[in-house]
């Protein structure tokens, strides 16, 4: 499969946890840094976290370091964005997005996460 497809969201409380998931298949997984975004309602879509192909370089928005972590097991075609401490502000449809250095790209249909106050 050569769209990723994302997982994990969910309706959570202020201050919970969510972990999501991106899976791939074809083509070879680790080829493709991974990138995750957050779109409101009404809003441009907005970047979260990125990891590159081999998992040594990582990239979050200021505003979700220290409780978001993003991390991929090549072996599995899945990388994860472990979200700690969710705010309201958190809210919005999370997608994942396969790039190449090439400059070729797919994106997933998103997973909607609400965090409620």
């Amino acid at each position: 499969q050569v769209q990723p497809v994302e997982s994990g969201g969910g309706l959570v409380q202020a201050g919970d946890s969510l972990r999501l998931s991106c899976t791939a298949s074809s083509p070879v997984f680790s080829n493709y840094a991974i990138g995750w975004f957050r779109q409101d309602q009404g809003k441009d879509r907005e970047f979260v976290a990125s990891i590159s192909g081999t998992g040594v370089t990582i990239v979050l928005a200021d505003a979700v370091k220290g409780r978001f972590t993003i991390s991929r097991d090549n072996a599995k075609n899945t990388v994860y964005l472990q979200m700690n401490d969710l705010k309201p502000d958190n809210t919005g449809v999370y997608y994942c997005q396969r790039r190449h250095s090439s400059g070729v790209e797919y994106w997933g249909q998103g997973t909607q996460v609400t965090v409620s106050s």
